[in-house]
């Protein structure tokens, strides 16, 4: 034993003489088996010396986030790729089925309803988390809540895959791509991330939050291109609380990312130059009258009004469909079965030679939104070559403009509330912005036609300006968000309306949160009960009021600003009043260290400072990481609020609304 014992010290010796050195030496040279080990270990050395320079220069935090914009910005691309693919294939099939009413009927049916029940089935088997928008989600993961399956891989790879199914379907199922979108560039946020901590090695631990508030912001800008309202869009949406330190780099990963995205579109062909992606020829000398003004105002209240009616319909379809056995058992256990069945149910209502006629069914949502978009006049009687093709779609019947608008909105808006409860990936902002666009087209197509006959000053108006300013005040009152005023802007470069269509998006969203109703994206959240504070003003947590809240910004005070004799007298002290806390255990030691160690001691107390306003109790657990909050009435300490209370209280109210 002891001959075994000198030699298997030696062994452990010789093997850490040998492992000296390797400290040096690239650990792909100690793999035998690996081919090629110098030619990995000269480039692993390379790559090395490579993030130095890099870091040198600046913080690999700043290389992550350009990653960030231009991988999002790739993936959008690809997406946007296929899903033109697909649609061209659906249409070149339906076409050449021309003669055979009831092969094109199947053939318009069948082809979104098994691209949406592939969709849905594919992304519950796989991953059942990525259904759905996943902005709700990435809420509550910004709030502090940890949610790791919804940033995994597998999640990814679904949603992406069911996203491409979702949006092959067309104007049909007429669903978006941004909150998914988002979903996506959090989770290659996420792991960028991950790699930046791994490189810089314990540096940044605490900055996990800071690349996903970059993402929310460089999902929107991949999608449209548009870096500014993509960096608003997650100032109002994504974080209840937006720190000063996000600012730039959300400027610069969605910068970068729109760039990104701008150049893959001119170089696949589709632009000359990095332009708007909806490009209008909206008339500049004169864009709008001042009399018009009043136009754009009656347009946002009727776009507030109008959204205040599809989000009571849609927080309707989410209760019934919760409470129905026949919803739930469906959407528990036959996810395809219903998406595939909901879908054939929307795609026999849009049949091309049924209703679909007059609802401009043939163009897709983005051939939609560009023919709402047109300058000129449809119901003028001067039409030429340009008017004639933006309207051929929607006159196709020989029904007048006005009702196959009308008819439009009215079909829409509960196809698109039924399209909703589908469980799959899918995004709800864009159908909500053509909505809108269709709404200012009708109203600006109707005053045209009026003062057609009348004095020669309207002869010149402008419908497309009133769809621009529709579509975002009706968006806008649907999220509760302003954000889509400047979108609208990017997206068309008409800087020459960005005043009347922000009068109409705050008019609408004035009117959409007067009855403190939750938006689109608070409704889900509460349906879904994820820790998110609702945006209602006169909310209150469960009709009580909890008085003061103590929240942990800490004032610290040393031994120099209290004496012992006031710290022994507060021990000893009867008083209510509540102060703030401090353990007692740490407050007798340091009135042990500053009676042995008066002058090199120095133990800090953390006292906590007064907060008068409840309504802050769920962004103080939030952004302070808290447990605990306090409350005191009068000064007095009456109790706590832990934060799986504060949940409780959320839920409740969910139920409530």
């Amino acid at each position: 034993q002891t001959l075994e014992g000198h030699l298997e010290e030696d062994n452990i010796q010789e093997r850490e003489n040998n492992s000296e050195p390797s400290h040096n030496v690239t650990p792909l040279l100690l793999d035998s088996w690996k081919p090629c080990r110098g030619l990995r270990a000269n480039v692993k050395e390379l790559l090395v010396m490579l993030s130095r320079c890099l870091g040198s220069v600046c913080g690999m935090r700043w290389y992550g986030f350009a990653a960030l914009g231009m991988l999002t910005a790739i993936l959008s691309f690809l997406m946007d790729l296929s899903v033109a693919k697909l649609l061209r294939a659906h249409q070149w099939l339906y076409m050449r089925l021309e003669g055979h009413i009831l092969l094109q009927f199947f053939c318009w049916t069948l082809y979104p309803a098994c691209l949406c029940a592939f969709a849905s089935s594919f992304s519950h088997n796989i991953s059942p988390f990525s259904t759905g928008s996943g902005i709700p989600e990435v809420r509550a993961m910004l709030a502090g809540m940890e949610m790791p399956h919804y940033l995994s891989l597998t999640n990814m790879f679904a949603k992406f895959l069911g996203l491409i199914c979702t949006l092959a379907a067309g104007s049909t199922v007429f669903l978006g791509k941004v909150g998914p979108f988002v979903h996506l560039s959090t989770m290659v946020g996420a792991y960028l991330d991950k790699l930046c901590c791994l490189i810089q090695g314990k540096q940044k631990e605490e900055a996990g939050t800071e690349m996903l508030v970059v993402a929310a912001a460089v999902g929107v800008a991949s999608c449209f291109g548009a870096p500014v309202s993509g960096v608003l869009f997650s100032v109002e949406v994504m974080s209840s609380h937006f720190a000063l330190r996000h600012y730039f780099p959300c400027f610069f990963s969605a910068a970068c990312g729109a760039l990104t995205f701008h150049l893959f579109f001119v170089w696949s062909g589709d632009g000359e130059t990095l332009q708007a992606l909806y490009k209008t020829n909206f008339s500049t000398s004169l864009p709008f009258f001042p009399l018009e003004i009043l136009l754009f105002a009656l347009l946002g209240l009727l776009c507030g009004a109008l959204s205040c009616c599809y989000l009571i319909s849609h927080r309707w379809i989410l209760r019934f469909t919760k409470t129905n056995r026949f919803f739930c058992q469906m959407l528990t256990t036959e996810k395809g079965l219903y998406s595939g069945l909901i879908v054939f149910f929307l795609a026999s209502l849009t049949f091309p030679l049924s209703a679909g006629q007059y609802m401009a069914s043939k163009y897709t949502t983005k051939q939609l939104l560009t023919s709402l978009l047109e300058s000129r006049q449809w119901s003028s009687q001067s039409h030429n070559a340009s008017v004639l093709l933006a309207s051929l779609e929607w006159s196709s019947s020989g029904t007048p403009i006005f009702l196959s608008l009308a008819f439009f909105l009215l079909m829409k808006m509960w196809m698109l509330v039924l399209a909703c409860t589908l469980p799959l990936p899918a995004g709800y902002f864009m159908p909500v912005f053509v909505i809108g666009a269709a709404v200012g087209r009708l109203l600006g197509e109707g005053v045209a036609y009026m003062s057609s006959g009348g004095e020669t000053l309207w002869i010149s108006l402008n419908p497309g300006g009133y769809a621009l300013a529709g579509a975002a005040a009706f968006s806008g009152a649907v999220t509760h968000t302003l954000s889509p005023a400047l979108l609208a802007v990017e997206l068309t470069g008409q800087f020459s309306h960005a005043v009347p269509i922000l009068l109409s998006t705050v008019l609408a969203n004035a009117l959409a949160r007067s009855g403190n109703r939750p938006s689109f994206y608070d409704a889900i959240s509460i349906s879904k009960k994820l820790p998110y504070l609702p945006s209602l003003k006169k909310a209150s947590f469960q009709q009580q009021s909890y008085g003061q809240f103590l929240c942990l910004g800490p004032l610290t005070l040393s031994h120099r600003d209290y004496t012992n004799g006031f710290l022994s007298s507060l021990l000893l002290s009867d008083s209510k009043l509540f102060l703030g806390y401090v353990l007692r255990s740490e407050l007798l030691l340091f009135l042990h260290h500053c009676q042995t160690q008066p002058k090199s001691f120095d133990y800090n107390l953390y006292f906590h400072i007064v907060c008068f306003l409840p309504s802050q109790a769920y962004s103080v657990l939030s952004i302070a990481g808290a447990h605990p909050l306090f409350v005191a009435d009068g000064g007095k300490l009456v109790g706590q609020i832990t934060w799986s209370e504060m949940q409780q209280i959320l839920e409740g109210l969910a139920r409530e609304i």
